[in-house]
């Protein structure tokens, strides 16, 4: 509180912060003359966007007259300010008059707001530069808590900056031509491809802001399939992606991922009876590995605002960030307290996920355990009320994929290689088709294929 105290009375000294009167005028103006613009305008300014203390409580009294569904115009508003004492306060009668003698073009509204917001911006950025030098001078707090504080300040401004635009249905339609045309000159699947083509075709790849779920009962390979698409992503991309393992340690995944790529039995890497001719795969497979952007956090008990930070310094330190893999749901915890039940906080966890792929335009994989009623019934293959605790997973994911067994039927490769037969069903896809994939799945080296007849 005390250092808050000090930067703000640091920033009054400033002669000149950045505003601009007359946009602000103008905005206010159009708010009452235009009952349709207070509702765009709410969406984007706060009221501290203000930068006037007067324009400020004239803001506040028409927002306040809006939500109770009060007329909105110069009488009424001269009332409410003079009934609940505030006419003096904002400069009285005269500043409303020389306000509505402006004459603003409503057509220019959302300019006037982006320039208040602009400004609104700039101020903000100072006061944070103001934060970071006195926070030099607090011994008694760790540096890494005092950067990585100004981390997720920064990157908070950032991500204020490139929403503040409002972009119109000429703009958009402009930029979905020129990708269309992208497209059919070079035709390629829209989203992040998982390396399996029927999936692919299907999904047309991994679209960014999506959460999509990987279902399925323990021991059906969910993780290993999280780790395969990460793989094969990687390969096409050369981008990072983060694993998250609530369940695993960073060094079982490496076990798991070392056993995909060498294609050495898991169970014989682990144990350190290998070949020579092994030696030779680990050798270059580490050396490979070593160098691509893949990020594994084993940390128990992840909070949504863990994840959100751990991929904000990734981004800080890549520039990108082209997947994120959960492991598992069920997991995970929710940052809120009190919670009636396990449902509803589940609930929180799945729209919280939901909000950070939008938030970073970035898909979300989240692996899911499946309920045990699968297993009581004749037809074992999961539908979408399997899904454990489901409801809001089901509600919030874009895409839903489960795991299911289909026979005993196994395909052998050679002596010491037995694939099985899995199915993958789309149970859910919000823009696209739904049908059933096969796969082949080497639970002794955790690798799903492609299956070709």
């Amino acid at each position: 509180m005390q250092l808050s105290k000090k930067i703000n009375e640091q920033i009054l000294i400033q002669k000149h912060l950045p505003h601009n009167f007359l946009a602000e005028k103008m905005v206010l103006n159009c708010l009452l003359i235009n009952i349709e613009s207070v509702e765009l305008t709410l969406q984007i300014l706060p009221v501290e966007a203000f930068y006037f203390k007067n324009h400020q409580e004239i803001y506040k009294a028409i927002i306040f007259m809006y939500r109770n569904e009060l007329t909105i115009d110069i009488l009424t508003l001269i009332t409410f300010l003079q009934d609940n004492g505030l006419l003096e306060k904002i400069g009285g009668i005269k500043v409303l008059i020389e306000l509505i003698n402006q004459v603003p073009n409503l057509v220019y509204l959302e300019e006037y707001i982006c320039l208040i917001k602009d400004k609104f911006l700039r101020r903000k950025l100072i006061k944070l530069g103001y934060e970071i030098i006195n926070s030099g001078y607090i011994t008694n707090l760790s540096l890494e808590n005092i950067i990585s504080n100004f981390e997720n300040k920064l990157f908070n401004l950032v991500t204020e900056i490139k929403t503040q635009k409002l972009f119109s249905s000429a703009e958009l339609l402009n930029n979905v031509f020129i990708e269309l045309k992208e497209r059919s000159l070079n035709p390629t699947l829209s989203g992040l491809l998982s390396g399996f083509h029927d999936l692919d075709l299907l999904t047309q790849g991994f679209q960014k802001s999506d959460l999509i779920i990987i279902a399925g009962r323990p021991s059906m390979g969910k993780t290993a399939l999280g780790l395969n698409i990460a793989l094969n992503i990687i390969k096409e991309s050369k981008l990072p992606v983060l694993f998250f393992s609530l369940e695993m340690s960073k060094e079982q995944i490496m076990y798991r991922l070392l056993s995909i790529e060498t294609n050495i039995n898991q169970a014989r890497l682990k144990s350190g009876k290998l070949y020579q001719d092994d030696w030779v795969k680990l050798n270059k497979v580490i050396k490979i590995m070593s160098k691509i952007p893949f990020f594994i956090d084993d940390t128990p008990n992840l909070s949504i605002t863990d994840i959100q930070s751990k991929i904000k310094t990734i981004l800080f330190e890549q520039g990108q960030v082209d997947l994120v893999i959960i492991d598992y749901l069920q997991l995970m915890q929710s940052p809120k307290s009190k919670i009636e039940n396990r449902v509803q906080e589940l609930s929180i966890i799945t729209r919280a996920l939901k909000n950070l792929a939008r938030q970073f335009n970035i898909p979300i994989i989240a692996l899911s355990q499946l309920s045990r009623n699968v297993e009581n019934r004749i037809d074992k293959k999961p539908i979408l009320s399997d899904l454990r605790e489901s409801g809001s997973i089901e509600q919030d994911a874009d895409l839903v994929l489960m795991l299911s067994k289909t026979t005993d039927l196994h395909i052998k490769q050679n002596e010491n290689q037995t694939y099985y037969l899995t199915e993958l069903i789309i149970a859910k896809q919000r823009n696209g088709p739904l049908g059933n994939i096969k796969l082949k799945f080497d639970p002794n080296r955790t690798k799903f294929l492609n299956f070709d007849l």
